[in-house]
């Protein structure tokens, strides 16, 4: 399998940190996103969207990275971290799509004021912006930590969930935002961190950047 990606994305980070997880084996294939790699017309064949990550298995192209996850697990055969009976999957499908439509997006906010337009030449931070995107993920880093509270993952026992929302999680120091104020989100990341899967997906990422 090729997963057509780019090292600092933490879109792409999450699903090479689960096939390591899981045992199996990816290609990846960097994308330029920085140099208009996402726009050219091999790519946008791939995904029409014009994002990053791609996952190419023989004929079967996917995007989007949560569905990525949920495809991998069923390939490794781990139904234990993408359970199927209604009540789990369901847990599991909220957390992934409350990441993508709020945590998610309130870090990326910042993270692009103050990563990405530094890396793609963009500029100096709106402050307006980093104020924003603050002030939304102290409300979803509260969420976080309220739904970790008694439990060592988000759905209980560990699952794509936590895969989903790990590399945005630990993304957060780098844009000077923190979880100083929520035990259970430090306590969650770092025992996510402790994996192997994770701490030399990150490694690697930082080495290629």
């Amino acid at each position: 399998m090729k997963l057509y990606q780019f090292p600092l994305s933490p879109n792409c980070q999450k699903v090479t940190a689960f096939a390591r997880e899981v045992g199996l084996p990816l290609e990846p294939v960097r994308v330029e996103v920085f140099r208009g790699g996402t726009r050219t017309s091999e790519f946008l064949a791939r995904n029409p969207n014009g994002k990053i990550p791609v996952l190419v298995d023989g004929d079967f192209t996917l995007w989007e990275s949560n569905a990525m996850l949920v495809y991998l697990a069923a390939k490794a055969n781990r139904a234990d971290l993408s359970p199927t009976t209604p009540r789990e999957r369901a847990d599991v499908e909220r957390w992934l799509a409350w990441h993508n439509a709020h945590f998610g997006p309130a870090v990326g906010k910042v993270a692009f004021e103050r990563i990405v337009k530094r890396l793609a030449g963009l500029g100096a931070p709106d402050e307006a912006a980093v104020k924003k995107g603050t002030e939304e993920f102290q409300v979803f880093a509260d969420v976080l930590e309220k739904g970790l509270a008694g439990k060592a993952y988000l759905c209980g026992a560990l699952t794509i969930a936590d895969f989903g929302i790990v590399t945005y999680a630990a993304r957060t120091e780098s844009c000077g935002l923190d979880f100083d104020a929520h035990p259970n989100v430090k306590a969650w990341l770092g025992r996510m961190l402790a994996r192997d899967s994770l701490r030399e997906t990150l490694a690697a990422a930082r080495e290629a950047a």
